[in-house]
């Protein structure tokens, strides 16, 4: 028969080594779920950052294009009034007056603008709305991804355990991008 002590004592080395490894594993547990945690909230702040550029760049681009569509307007409305005199005109001192006017009002359009561009600057501002909203919705929808590994990962069955016995609660689930009631309507654009 072999030594009651020695057996004791291998039998509280192997519960110290399991409990040892347990811990161990339970860490590791710990600390991935900390930087799951940490993606998931890095992801978020993608969100926002995607926000705060479209508050910042929408305003100040469509400020720009209608300025500029206002200067194009005020220079065409100029060239068609002097254009349409020629029609009025009774005489030939008239005819050359109103050719200096139409002269002068059509230089002012090439100085101002060498072709007209609001056309273009509309396009280019569709061009950044879209781009925008396509980066806002690309960080939703990685903040969701990281949402649902993040969720999938605190909730298995044993590393749930593990994380009771580590972290006590530090680690609740979290909730996806939802949109607000009546985001599924468009929005109606106006330039009044």
């Amino acid at each position: 028969m072999k030594n009651p002590i020695v057996i004791i004592g291998i039998v509280v080395l192997a519960i110290v080594l399991a409990f040892g490894m347990f811990y161990l594993w339970a860490a590791g547990v710990n600390d991935k779920a900390v930087g799951k945690q940490e993606t998931v909230d890095a992801a978020w702040a993608d969100v926002q950052s995607a926000y705060q550029r479209r508050a910042d760049l929408v305003p100040n681009l469509v400020a720009t294009v209608q300025g500029a569509a206002e200067n194009e307007k005020e220079i065409l409305t100029r060239v068609t009034e002097a254009r349409a005199g020629i029609v009025k005109a009774k005489n030939p001192q008239d005819m050359e007056l109103l050719g200096r006017e139409i002269n002068t009002a059509i230089n002012l359009a090439f100085e101002a603008y060498p072709q007209i561009k609001s056309t273009e600057n509309f396009g280019q501002l569709q061009a950044q709305l879209e781009g925008t909203e396509n980066r806002i919705n690309k960080s939703r929808d990685d903040y969701n991804e990281g949402v649902k590994e993040y969720n999938t990962y605190i909730r298995g069955f044993w590393k749930k355990k593990a994380l009771g016995f580590i972290a006590d609660g530090e680690f609740e689930k979290k909730e996806g991008f939802s949109a607000k009631e009546g985001a599924d309507v468009a929005p109606e654009v106006s330039f009044k």
